[in-house]
Formats: C-alpha cells, structure tokens, sequence
C-alpha cells in the first residue's frame, strides 16, 4: 500500500530546498572568451581586442558600467533576511589623461539594478546623482577607488579607498595602500600608477566585518588596509547584481579591469597577474608631438624659404600646446572642437556678452552635452600662464551652487572657458523691469539660499579662500530646475591683473561695492558679504540696488530698505508683482538679512557661515539692527578719495550728481572701474549664462 504524503510536508520541503545555500562562483582571466550573455556592458563601457575591459576612456564627464548579466542571491536563509558571506578579487588599472592629474574613479559595486538609469558622472561615479544620493531606498553598496578629493563629500585625500553605501560620502575610507608579501609595513600605493593593482573584498555575514585588501602582486597579502563592521542586511535585497561602474569629470582617467573572480559563501580565487591581459600601451605623450613637429618645420627650412612658408600656412591652424599647458587641471578643449560646438561662434549661437567676453552656446560632438562657451577678451598685459593657473585652480572647485567649469581652450591670445549650460540664463532678467516670468517667493528664497551656500564653501569650505569679487543677479545663474548658482567667481581677480601696483583699482558693480573697497583696493569675504546684502534686497524688492530712473529716496536700495524698516513699514518694499503671495516671515528676515550685510562697517557684517545659519533657521534673527551708513571714511584714515562718491549707501549731493551724469550710459547691469580719483561705468552687459 502506497504511503500518502501530506500536501504540508511538501510544502515545508520545498521551502527548504529552496532556501538551501548556493555558492555561485565564476573566475575572468581576461574578457575575450566571455559569453556575451554573461556579462551587461552599457555607457562607455567596452571589451577591448586584447581582452581587457574598459570602462571609461578619455573622454570628459561620461560613464561606464560592466555587471554579471544575472542577478545573485544574497540571501539565502529561511526567512531571506540576512545576508550571505561573498568574496570578490578582481586586477585593475587606472591610467590619467595627464600625469598626475585624473578623474574620477571607479567602484566595485552591488546595486539593484545593472544599468543605473539617471546616474551622473564626476563625483557620482556613475553609481547616482545629486537628487537620490544618500537614500535608503537605493539599495547601493560600494567600495570606491577615488583618484579625486570631493571636499563636499568629505573626501580624505585624492588618492583613497572607500566603502560607500547609499552614498558617495563614504562611511569610512582610507589612503591607499598595500602591504608586502610577509610584512606588515603599510606602503603607498598611487592608484593612477598606470600598473596592475588586484584588490579583495571580503564579507563575513557571521561576524558582520568587510575587509579592503590591496596588493601588486598575485597573492594576497596577510594584513587588509580597510575593516569595517557593518551589517549589510537592511541594505542588500534578496537578489542584487554584481559588477564596476566608473566616470571622468574634467579630467579624465581611463580605467580597466583585466580579470574578475567572485564567490558566495566562500573565498574568491586571487587571480594570477602575469596570466593577464597587459595594459594598452599608451598613446603618444603631446609633449613629444609637439617636439616632433617643430623638428620636422626646422628641417624644412633647411631645405628653402617657399617650402617652409609652405608648412606654416598648411599647419597654421593646429594648436599649439606649450609644456606647462599639460600640468593644467580642466580639460583641454581643441579649438577646433569649440568652433564646430558652437557653429563657427556664429551670432545665432550668441547668449550674452560682458566685461570678459562674449558667451555662446555650444553642442560638443563627441558627448551631445550642450554648454556655454566665453570667449575671454584676453589683454596681452596679462600674464598668459597664470591666468591659465588661475583657471586651474577653479575648474577643482565643485558645489551643487556653482557653476561648474568643464574645460578651457587657448588658441594665440585667444582664451575659451567651457561651463555648464544654465537653460534658464541669469537671475536679473527675472527680476528687472518686466520679466516674462516673475518668480514666486519660493523660488527666491530657495535661490537666495542657494547662493549662500555656494558663496559659503568658496569663503571656507574649500582648501583656499576664494573671494567671489563680483556677486550680483546677472552673476547668479539659474539650471533646469530653477536652482541658483553663482558663476564667474574668479574672473575679477584674473582681469584686474597687469594693473598699475600704483593705483587703487577695484573692479566690480555699482550698488555692490563695500565702501572699504574704496580705500583699500583689497576686496575680503567681507566685502562679498557686502554684495550679498545687496543681492538679498534686490530680490525680495524686485529692482536693482541703484535705480536711476526712481525717486530720490528710493534711489539706493538700502537707504529706502533702512527708512522703511525705521518707519514700521518694511514689508512695503515687497516685490509688488507678488501680489501678497509670500511668507512674511521670510520676507522679513531676507531683508533684515540684507540690511546686516549691508553695514558700511565690515565688522558689524555677519560671516556666510552665519548668514546661511539664518536662512535655515537655526539661528534667530537680532530685533535690532544698526543703521546700514554708520561708516565714516575719514575717521577711519581714508585717503583723500572722496567715498560719498562711490558708497552705494550714502545718498550725498556729489553721488546724485554723479549718478544722474551716468544715468544715460548706467543702467544697472555693467561694472565700475574705479582708479585713483575717477569713477566710470565699463562697457559690461548682460550675460545669461556666465
């Protein structure tokens, strides 16, 4: 008699069989025998003939992932809540554009996806972007080989290993390094070393402790460089896909991956490093190029005048890169590259045009993003390199609240600066006269505290104090999504050099200028400060800190702000085109704020740190203000420079005088060039993307 087995019985062991452990293992020596199907290749990604796997080339702000094509189950236990051990070790390489200087870097990654739709390059590595960074809900464990210091994301160097989860902003990170075969000294390890590097990663679910292990040779050494305990449960779901992701950012880095192993529940196998693909030779250092060909042009002249007339006029159109150009930090652009971007800069390309040049909008062709290019009026007494150095030293500085420098061109005299596309142009054209759009208050504030933020982080949190030297609306650009970044930030600087030492020369935007500027030449975080006052009022009041064509006391922004705050008035200064719709609240304190700022006695200004911890609200506003024009120059030692004449704030006979005589040639938007005892607009207009 056949014995029946019961429908739960079956039930129970099927649940058990289907909870039962596997260990999913697969061993890469090279990629060229890979199964197409095993493997998900997408961005710039790519298999090269000889076996290596590229995951990013050259090419400025792009990304790359590789994954196993299926996903792996992590959890295996009865109830699929805990994670299981897994192994991985994998050889790679990493090799800058220029020596020494590359970017970003790459990730070995576990994530739910293998494509990673909506993933930004530059400091993201292609893994996230600036919206869903640092959510639970990504589901996101990493191990990051950063060859770039993020101060935003808290970076610890520019050569470092972190374990990132849910975020760039690693949850803890190292130097990295690598320990001897049978030692246990530490040594350096440069991970732009342009060598093969092998790297372990190991997870003990039992003990809940991850181990970095790095390594030149094919064995692993004794000692990790980076433990960590943590409990990867919560973070890694039932079925999670393998594989790398990498990005560049200005600079660019090509990096590779020559073989792979991994292993659940289980150790990897340490892969055999001469049985490996080699490193793509590089190519041609641009240095020796450059040697070459002007070689080849002095042995054409030995052979006649008419032949190296010739060549001159054949190669007169090829740039020409001088040896400290390649120690430059932004990328390079071609010339010809930015002629094609931008239609030959025809004038239907044309966003705006200023002080420093003409601004156009450009499509590069090789990665379909559409950016903004100035071209930089260049004046033969300033110095070339260092303007260049100058240039270097911006295009490291990154905040969501700045507007991103990608690269720079030089061609002759000719110089090119390559920015994010701002698609929705300047803040003064929002603002003034009669906007197509008139913001709502929201939008203001949010800009305004975006501003504050991005001027906070050049004041102080940078590793060098940048001084914006000329914040105003028109310098204030608004993205895709409305939120305001501050642009040109270090320009003022590069035009004020090859001045006369002699003089007082300070170059900025009436109804800006802190009256110390005036004395001293010098502009200080204060005196931006003082700019940003003026900005605060312009947008809570809708008009420019000087309006000509106004009544006389409303003619300076301040003057009319303080006589309405004395009268018990102040919400009358508004933007009338609110029609009532904002928050009082807020109103009140931006333009409190504004007043603060702008004291004429750099001392009694609040520092940006204090500034944007008004705005968020963890500190409270004093009741009292003190009176904005408390200033007195010749108290102070002032030179014989008459400051009534260029304070914004003071509304003496000889300013009126001054600022009706301009009225016709000032409208608000250009500069003013102050030098020894004369004052006079200069030929600046709007720019919408800076």
């Amino acid at each position: 008699m056949t014995k029946k087995i019961k429908p739960t019985l079956v039930l129970v062991l099927f649940v058990l069989l289907s909870r039962t452990v596997v260990s999913v293992e697969f061993v890469y020596n090279g990629f060229n025998e890979v199964e197409p199907n095993n493997l998900s290749v997408n961005g710039v990604a790519q298999i090269s003939k000889n076996g290596v796997l590229q995951l990013t080339d050259e090419t400025s702000r792009v990304v790359g992932h590789v994954f196993y094509k299926n996903p792996i189950r992590f959890k295996n236990d009865q109830f699929g809540n805990n994670v299981s051990s897994f192994s991985t070790a994998f050889a790679f390489g990493i090799v800058p554009e220029y020596a020494k200087l590359g970017g970003h870097g790459f990730a070995f990654t576990i994530s739910t996806s293998n494509e990673m739709k909506g993933a930004r390059p530059s400091q993201y590595l292609g893994l996230l972007n600036n919206s869903d960074v640092g959510n639970f809900s990504n589901h996101l464990f990493a191990v990051e080989f950063d060859t770039v210091q993020d101060f935003e994301l808290g970076d610890i160097s520019d050569n470092h290993v972190g374990i990132d989860i849910n975020n760039l902003e690693s949850n803890a990170s190292v130097n990295a390094s690598y320990f001897s075969e049978g030692s246990s000294t530490k040594q350096n390890l440069f991970l732009q070393c342009g060598k093969t590097i092998q790297a372990w990663i190991d997870y003990d679910s039992s003990r809940n402790l991850l181990n970095v292990t790095l390594s030149m040779s094919s064995r692993k050494p004794s000692y990790s460089i980076l433990s960590y305990h943590v409990d990867l449960s919560p973070i890694l779901e039932e079925f999670m896909y393998v594989g790398f992701s990498a990005s560049t950012g200005l600079l660019a880095s090509s990096h590779y991956i020559f073989g792979w192993s991994f292993k659940m529940n289980g150790m990897a196998q340490s892969l055999d490093l001469d049985s490996l693909p080699s490193l793509p030779k590089p190519k041609k250092d641009q240095t020796t190029l450059i040697v070459a060909t002007s070689l080849s042009a002095v042995m054409f002249l030995a052979f006649g005048l008419i032949l190296a007339l010739y060549v001159i006029w054949k190669f007169k159109n090829i740039d020409v890169i001088e040896p400290w150009e390649l120690e430059i930090g932004p990328h390079r652009f071609s010339y010809k590259e930015l002629k094609k971007a931008t239609r030959g800069f025809r004038d239907e390309e044309l966003l705006g045009f200023g002080g420093f040049g003409r601004v156009y909008k450009g499509l590069l062709p090789k990665t379909n993003n559409v950016v903004a290019v100035k071209r930089i009026n260049h004046e033969a007494k300033q110095g070339l390199q260092e303007f260049v150095s100058e240039i270097a030293t911006i295009g490291r500085l990154r905040h969501r609240n700045l507007v991103q420098l990608i690269g720079w061109c030089r061609r002759s005299g000719d110089l090119l600066l390559v920015y994010d596309f701002m698609p929705n142009g300047s803040l003064d054209k929002y603002i003034y006269d009669e906007p197509r759009v008139v913001l709502t208050w929201e939008q203001r504030f949010k800009i305004i505290k975006g501003v504050a933020s991005g001027l906070l982080y050049l004041h102080e949190e940078w590793e060098q104090t940048v001084i914006h030297r000329d914040i105003k609306a028109g310098n204030v650009l608004l993205d895709s999504e409305m939120n305001g970044r501050l642009g040109d930030f270090g320009l003022a600087k590069l035009y004020e050099r090859g001045a006369n030492p002699s003089t007082t020369r300070v170059v900025g935007t009436l109804g800006y200028l802190a009256p110390e500027l005036t004395k001293t030449g010098k502009p200080t975080t204060s005196s931006d400060v003082f700019a940003f006052g003026a900005l605060l009022l312009e947008v809570a009041c809708g008009r420019r800190p000087i309006e000509a064509k106004a009544l006389p006391e409303e003619l300076i922004i301040v003057d009319w702000v303080w006589d309405k705050w004395s009268e018990g008035a102040i919400l009358e200064v508004v933007d009338p085109r609110l029609n009532g719709e904002y928050d009082e609240m807020e109103a009140l304190m931006v333009l409190k704020l504004g007043l603060m700022c702008s004291n004429n006695t750099s001392s009694k200004r609040p520092s940006m740190r204090l500034v944007v911890r008004y705005l968020e609200g963890e500190v409270v506003l004093p009741e009292t203000l003190s009176a904005p024009d408390e200033y007195d120059g010749k108290k102070s030692g002032a030179s014989d420079m008459e400051l009534e004449d260029f304070v914004p704030s003071y509304p003496s006979s000889s300013y009126l005088e001054k600022v009706s005589t301009w009225s016709s040639a000032y409208d608000g938007e250009g500069d003013i060039d102050i030098e020894a005892n004369s004052a006079r607009p200069t030929d600046s207009g709007r720019e919408d993307n800076r």
